[in-house]
C-alpha cells in the first residue's frame, strides 16, 4: 500500500511539473515598445508569463545590451534592464527566455521617434479646456459598451453610469472649442477602466466614467476610442495648433487592476493590518514638528477601500510608472500632463519622475493636483522660495489658493479683508513660488461645486470672475460647460457637476454648441468668454506681460498688466452702486496716457482721470497715448 501511494505521488509530481514546464510563456512585455534616440538610454522590461521569473534571457540585436535580469517575488515575472546604443536602429528584435530545455520568445519593437509636434508644453499663453470625455459629446455609439468589459452598461438616465461620450465626440465639437478661444485641451484620464461597478454609496453603484481607475497603463478605453483613436485625436490637435494634456495618476489605480491581481512584488500596494484611509492631511510634509505616522497616513493611507495605493518606493513600480509617463508622452504625442492627487505621493518619487520627463521633452508643462488651503502649503508642491529640506521640482501645478479667494471675493460683501480683498491678498503671496505664471488657474473643476452655483446664479459676479481669469498672470483654465451657464452642487453626488453637455448626444432636445440652441443669456456668457478669451489669445502683454495691482478701497479693485508695447488696466467694482474712480492713485501705471479702449464693449475713453464703474463689473481697458 505504501509502495503504492509512493509511486502514485511521484507520478502525481511529475504530472504537476510537466505541467508547469508546459505552461512557461512571455505573454506580455511593459513597455509595449520603445524608441530608438531617446536621452536616457537605459529601459527596463516587466516580463510576464507563467513562470516567467524562472526563465534564462537572451536579447541579440545591434546596439541593444541586456545588462540584468532581475526575478520578483511573484514567478510569473522577471525585470530585464537594457541598454539601448544611441547608434541602435529602429527594427524588431525576440526576447528569449529558456527554462531548461523549453525556449520561448517574444518580439520586441524599437521605433523611430514619433514626428510632429509634441511636448510643446502649456504656457500662460494658452486657454486649457478640461473635459470628461464620457460626457461631452458622444460621436460613436458603437463604442458606448462592450459584452467583454467587467461593467457592460452605459445608460444616460442614470447618473452614476457610463453615458457614451468618446474622442470622437469631442474631435466633432473641436470648431467650437477654437471659436470660444480654447488652444488646448486637458480631458480626465482616457486609460482603460475595465472594472467592475464600485458601491460608492450604500444606494450607488458607480461606474469608472471618470477615468480614475486604471486598470491597464498601456491601454487607452476602447470605448473613448481606443490607443490608435487616441493617438488620431492629438494628431488633429496639432494640426489645428492645438495642444494635448494628460492627466495622470501614480497614486492608486483600480483594485481590478491586472498589476493588483497579479502582483510582482508583496510591497507593490501600501499594505495595511486592516484597511486604512488617508488622512488627507498635507501639512504633515512641510510641518517642522510632524511626526512620522502622521506623514504615513497621508501618503500610505488608501483613497479608498477599492483603490490600492501604490508603494511608489518599491523600485521597479517607480521605474514601470515613469517609463508610462515617458511612453505615453512619445507614443500619443502629449504637451502636458496633469497629475491627479499630486500631495498623496511620495515625494522622491515625484522629482524623480518629473526629471526625467523632463530631460526627455524639455519644454514639457507638469502641474499636479494639491488641492491645499494656504499658500505656503502649495508652493511647498512646486519650485519654490521656502526654506525647507525637501525641495520640489514640479514647474507649476493647479492654483488652489486663487481658486478660493476667487469665489470668496464673490461672494462676501467688501471688507477689511473680504470681498476682492480676497483675491488681492492671493496674488500678494507670489513670491513664494519660483515661477507663478507656471500656475494653472480655474473657477471650478470636476470634483467642485459649479462657479454659477457657487456665485448664486449671479451673471454680473459670473464676468467679474471671469475676467479676473482671463487678465491676470498664470495659465488660464476652464471647466466645460461654464461658457453656456451649466451650473449645479455636488448633492447628492459628483455626477451633479459632471452632467452631459447638453447637444453632445444623440436625441438631445437643446444643442449649446449653437447659438440658435442657446438662450439669450447663455449666448451672452459665451459671447463674453470668447471675446475675452480670443482678447488675450491676441494679446502678448495678458499672458507674459507684468503684474502691477494695488490695494482694494471702497470696493474697488485695479491691477495692469503690461511692457514695453502696450498697458492693460482692469478695474473692479464690487459694489451695487456706480463709481466714478479717482485715477490719481495710479498715476505710476498710467502717466502719459489719455485715451483707452473698453476691450468688452469696444468704446473708446477720452479722458482718463475719472473712469466710470457700473455696478458689480470688471472692466478691461487698453491704454493709450
Amino acid at each position: 500500500m505504501n509502495r503504492c501511494f509512493t509511486v502514485l505521488f511521484l507520478l502525481a509530481q511529475f504530472i504537476l511539473v510537466s505541467s508547469r514546464a508546459q505552461t512557461v510563456a512571455i505573454r506580455r512585455i511593459d513597455p509595449t515598445n520603445w524608441w530608438v534616440g531617446m536621452k536616457n538610454q537605459t529601459l527596463q522590461l516587466m516580463v510576464y508569463g507563467p513562470q516567467a521569473g524562472s526563465m534564462t534571457y537572451t536579447i541579440t540585436y545591434p546596439g541593444v545590451r541586456l545588462l540584468k535580469t532581475h526575478k520578483a517575488e511573484n514567478p510569473d515575472f522577471a525585470f530585464l534592464d537594457l541598454s539601448i546604443s544611441p547608434a541602435a536602429k529602429p527594427g524588431q528584435f525576440q526576447v528569449i527566455g529558456k527554462n531548461g530545455s523549453q525556449t520561448v520568445s517574444r518580439p520586441y519593437e524599437l521605433k523611430p521617434r514619433t514626428s510632429g509636434p509634441k511636448a510643446q508644453g502649456v504656457s500662460s499663453a494658452d486657454f486649457i479646456y478640461l473635459i470628461m470625455p464620457d460626457r461631452f459629446a458622444n460621436g460613436d455609439p458603437s463604442n458606448d459598451a462592450f459584452p467583454d468589459m467587467l461593467d457592460t452598461k452605459a445608460d444616460r438616465s442614470i447618473p452614476h453610469l457610463r453615458h457614451g461620450g468618446d474622442l470622437q465626440g469631442i474631435t466633432n465639437h473641436l470648431d467650437y472649442l477654437q471659436e470660444l478661444g480654447v488652444t488646448a485641451i486637458w480631458m480626465t484620464p482616457v486609460l482603460v477602466n475595465d472594472e467592475t461597478l464600485k458601491q460608492e454609496a450604500p444606494d450607488r453603484m458607480q461606474a469608472g466614467y471618470h477615468g480614475y481607475h486604471f486598470t491597464d497603463h498601456y491601454q487607452i478605453d476602447k470605448r473613448f476610442g481606443g490607443n490608435e483613436g487616441y493617438r488620431q485625436f492629438a494628431q488633429t490637435l496639432h494640426r489645428r495648433g492645438m495642444k494635448l494634456v494628460q492627466d495622470a495618476v501614480y497614486n492608486h489605480v483600480s483594485d481590478d487592476h491586472w498589476l493588483y491581481k497579479n502582483q510582482p512584488f508583496k510591497d507593490w500596494f501600501n499594505q495595511w493590518p486592516s484597511y486604512t484611509g488617508s488622512s488627507h492631511k498635507d501639512q504633515p510634509l512641510y510641518d517642522p514638528y510632524a511626526s512620522a505616522a502622521d506623514w504615513k497616513l497621508l501618503l500610505d493611507g488608501w483613497f479608498t477601500p477599492f483603490l490600492p495605493d501604490l508603494n511608489l518606493r518599491n523600485p521597479f513600480l517607480a521605474t514601470y510608472l515613469i517609463q508610462h509617463a515617458i511612453w505615453c508622452t512619445e507614443q500619443f504625442s502629449l504637451d502636458a500632463w496633469r497629475v491627479d492627487t499630486y500631495k498623496y505621493n511620495d515625494l522622491n518619487f515625484l522629482n524623480r519622475c518629473n526629471q526625467a520627463l523632463l530631460t526627455e521633452f524639455p519644454k514639457l508643462h507638469i502641474f499636479g493636483e494639491s488641492w491645499v488651503g494656504s499658500p505656503v502649503a502649495q508652493a511647498f508642491f512646486v519650485k519654490n522660495r521656502i526654506d525647507q529640506p525637501f525641495k520640489s521640482n514640479q514647474p507649476g501645478g493647479l492654483d488652489f489658493v486663487l481658486y478660493d479667494a476667487t469665489n470668496a471675493a464673490l461672494r462676501e460683501e467688501f471688507g477689511w479683508d473680504t470681498g476682492v480683498n480676497r483675491f488681492y491678498q492671493a496674488l500678494t503671496t507670489d513670491g513664494l513660488y519660483t515661477d507663478p505664471q507656471k500656475l494653472v488657474t480655474f473657477l471650478e473643476n470636476h470634483d467642485t461645486d459649479r462657479f454659477l452655483s457657487v456665485i448664486g446664479d449671479d451673471l454680473a459676479k459670473y464676468k467679474m470672475g471671469v475676467t479676473w481669469l482671463l487678465t491676470t498672470r498664470g495659465i488660464p483654465s476652464w471647466y466645460y460647460g461654464t461658457e453656456v451657464l451649466m451650473k449645479n452642487t455636488k448633492n447628492p453626488s459628483d455626477a451633479e457637476v459632471r452632467r452631459d453637455f447638453p447637444g453632445g448626444f444623440p436625441g438631445d432636445k437643446e444643442d449649446k454648441f449653437t447659438a440658435a440652441g442657446r438662450s439669450k443669456r447663455e449666448n451672452e456668457a459665451f459671447d463674453f468668454v470668447k471675446k475675452l478669451a480670443n482678447y488675450r489669445k491676441n494679446t502678448p502683454v495678458l499672458q507674459s506681460g507684468k503684474l502691477m495691482q494695488y490695494v482694494p478701497q471702497l470696493g474697488t479693485y485695479v491691477y495692469f498688466r503690461y511692457d514695453n508695447a502696450k498697458t492693460v488696466m482692469v478695474a473692479t467694482n464690487s459694489t451695487d452702486q456706480e463709481i466714478a474712480l479717482d485715477t490719481k492713485r495710479f498715476a505710476e501705471r498710467m502717466t502719459g496716457f489719455t485715451r483707452a479702449k473698453n476691450v468688452l464693449t469696444d468704446e473708446t475713453i477720452s479722458g482718463l482721470s475719472l473712469i466710470k464703474l457700473p455696478p458689480k463689473t470688471a472692466v478691461v481697458l487698453e491704454l493709450s497715448r
